[in-house]
């Protein structure tokens, strides 16, 4: 018996008339007519009697109505995505890739906003890769977070911030003894961050359109790295705006506007076509996203102060 028999039984039980049934599945009444006569058929039964102007259903009707109402609604449960999804019956691990600095300030927030819907669900972070990859592709990875690049073409993407980085040096820095104009920013030694040890880059290149040039006098290939470097020395690091705030002041670090027309970063998320409309994918990806956009939704523009 196929769905569309199935759904037209349905209305025939449910209205116990032919036109108000035809009128639901929206057909003649000569069509509904037909039909109930090809469900008595297969039932073995007449299913809806007359009694005077009306008809009313026999016994094997009534004990059909739950079951086939339940039935159909089974079927929409499976065709339709995320129905019945419930995040507190979710046993699974999401795996992310990100910059140390995003997963320092996302752990935390992200563990608790799970824990409370989901405390099945448990998250991996792992760093990025030196190089390029098909991790998505392969399920290696659930989501790659940060600056996008080298995807595959069917990846899905998402957009979540356009950054603008921030200098950072230690508070007592000579730096800040008057205001930070291009030139006082490229006489100190800077910290270059780089997987792959580069040392240049678009601060560089705008600093050379007003001949003046900076020395990276170190590369580390984290943002952990180059703040705690910054707190110890006379080095300027570059960061995020407005991320993790009360890690900068406990470091005893200020950040200032980089007095340079640089150009922003886009911070992304991606993920695998195949989890696309997972609804427990889809449901890890909107807390992940939450949780990256929450600190920047609290962020003020413009220089922090100095502790």
């Amino acid at each position: 018996m196929d769905l569309n028999l199935l759904r037209a039984l349905d209305a025939l039980l449910q209205e116990n008339s032919v036109t108000r049934a035809a009128e639901r599945l929206g057909t003649s009444p000569a069509a509904a007519s037909r039909t109930l006569a090809r469900l008595r058929r297969a039932v073995g039964d007449p299913l809806l009697v007359r009694a005077g102007q009306g008809m009313v259903p026999t016994p094997r009707a009534l004990e059909l109505r739950e079951q086939v109402g339940a039935l159909l609604r089974g079927c929409d449960d499976v065709l339709r995505p995320g129905a019945g999804f419930a995040a507190r019956h979710l046993q699974r691990t999401f795996t992310v890739q990100a910059i140390d600095l995003l997963q320092a300030g996302l752990a935390g927030p992200l563990a608790e906003r799970v824990r409370t819907e989901a405390p099945g669900v448990d998250v991996v972070f792992l760093p990025e890769s030196g190089e390029g990859g098909p991790a998505l592709r392969q399920g290696f990875l659930d989501v790659e977070l940060g600056v996008l690049a080298h995807l595959d073409p069917e990846t899905r993407t998402r957009q979540l911030a356009r950054l603008t980085l921030v200098g950072v040096a230690r508070a007592g820095h000579p730096l800040f003894d008057g205001p930070v104009d291009a030139r006082r920013f490229a006489e100190p030694c800077h910290i270059g961050i780089s997987r792959l040890g580069k040392r240049l880059g678009p601060i560089d290149a705008e600093l050379a359109k007003l001949g003046l040039r900076r020395r990276v006098a170190v590369v580390v290939p984290s943002h952990t790295s180059a703040l705690l470097l910054a707190r110890d020395s006379d080095l300027v690091a570059l960061t995020l705006p407005g991320w993790l705030p009360g890690a900068t002041e406990a470091l005893g670090l200020r950040t200032f506007p980089v007095p340079l027309p640089l150009p922003p970063i886009e911070l992304g998320m991606a993920w695998h076509p195949r989890n696309d409309a997972d609804p427990g994918h889809r449901w890890f990806r909107d807390h992940l996203a939450a949780a990256v956009l929450a600190p920047r939704a609290a962020a003020r523009p413009g220089p922090t102060k100095p502790g």
